[in-house]
């Protein structure tokens, strides 16, 4: 499966298919003739793909790999000029390349190093997490973490191709399966009714996975239509952000510990919807069809963290601007719409 994000001078290919791994070369070889080209990857993830990766590439171009700790932990803003350093001394150029292998940590980091070094080197994204492949491979949007927040500095860094293997999931530990659910559920609960309805049809991932070609096609597509209309997140991207405001916040309070992101994401969608209904903006019942099919993925649906306490860690969301918040809301599953307020609007519940 191919498709294309229309970004004029900065589009670039989008490959889905099982082994595509095993043919790298056959994709980089066309777009990039330069010498060198550096892999930034993770302990675990290079452990898998890492030495065959090098081994493929190193047959045309001069290869070297830099590898951190798995987690969030690693996304921080002062592991930075230890990774600058050993691009310096690979004698990495403005003309070379960098690939991130791995998920959506490795994919930000990968990203934000490859937007700043030398004012900017070319990158892909091979994206091997269920999270990655849906969501945070497409877009450019890269960054890392601040002690008071996630993704707080960053910029928009578009790949020259992403290479997208649903293989790799078979090598996921299973709480990462469900993290990546969390993203699909997004997309079918902001854009497409019946993609969400045939989320709720399946008794389980091991039975949806016979489609997950299909699905991750879905996801990425409505995420490239979104991206093509607003590059840089001031209206229609905004969505993107359903569950993301009090998801975010959960990541930080917990300092990125207890909830991965889709985790903490799912929980996000469930208690703003119920929230909604409390308001009157979202129709009655549509936060519990929501937290069946979260359930259904083994995700979390309620937190029990103070309110008052999240609304600390809200009050530094990059998207707080003049205190007032996007909030995404669902007309009904499948229609969302935005609804700018403060962080009173949470106050309705005493625990999120």
């Amino acid at each position: 499966m191919e498709m294309k994000v229309n970004l004029g001078k900065d589009s670039y290919p989008i490959y889905i298919q099982k082994g595509i791994l095993e043919h790298v070369i056959d994709y980089i070889q066309p777009i990039y003739q330069g010498k060198k080209i550096m892999i930034i990857s993770d302990d675990q993830v290079y452990g898998y793909y890492g030495e065959k990766l090098f081994e493929q590439l190193e047959s045309c171009y001069e290869v070297g790999h830099i590898i951190v700790p798995h987690g969030e932990q690693s996304k921080r803003f002062d592991i930075l000029p230890s990774l600058y350093s050993q691009l310096l001394s690979f004698q990495l150029t403005r003309s070379d390349l960098i690939i991130a292998l791995g998920g959506g940590v490795i994919g930000d980091l990968a990203g934000f190093v490859a937007s700043t070094f030398l004012r900017g080197v070319k990158f892909v994204q091979i994206p091997t997490s269920l999270l990655a492949q849906v969501d945070s491979s497409v877009g450019g949007k890269v960054a890392v973490d601040l002690p008071e927040g996630k993704n707080l500095v960053g910029a928009f860094k578009h790949p020259l191709l992403v290479l997208i293997d649903p293989l790799t999931l078979k090598t996921l530990d299973e709480r990462f399966i469900h993290d990546g659910m969390g993203e699909v559920i997004k997309y079918g609960c902001i854009f497409d009714q019946s993609l969400f309805q045939r989320l709720a049809s399946y008794s389980s991932f091991e039975e949806l996975y016979e489609d997950i070609d299909e699905i991750i096609y879905r996801c990425v597509d409505l995420k490239r239509d979104v991206v093509e209309k607003d590059l840089c997140d001031f209206g229609d991207r905004l969505a993107l952000n359903f569950g993301h405001t009090l998801g975010h916040a959960l990541e930080q309070y917990y300092h990125y510990e207890k909830y991965s992101h889709g985790e903490a994401i799912s929980i996000g969608m469930v208690q703003l919807t119920h929230i909604a209904e409390i308001h009157g903006l979202t129709p009655k019942g549509t936060s519990q069809l929501i937290k069946e099919v979260v359930e259904k993925y083994e995700l979390p649906t309620q937190a029990h963290v103070s309110t008052q306490e999240l609304k600390k860690a809200m009050a530094l969301d990059k998207k707080n601007i003049h205190q007032k918040l996007s909030y995404v809301l669902l007309k009904e599953i499948g229609q969302c719409y935005i609804y700018p307020s403060d962080l009173t609007f949470i106050d309705v519940v005493k625990e999120i």
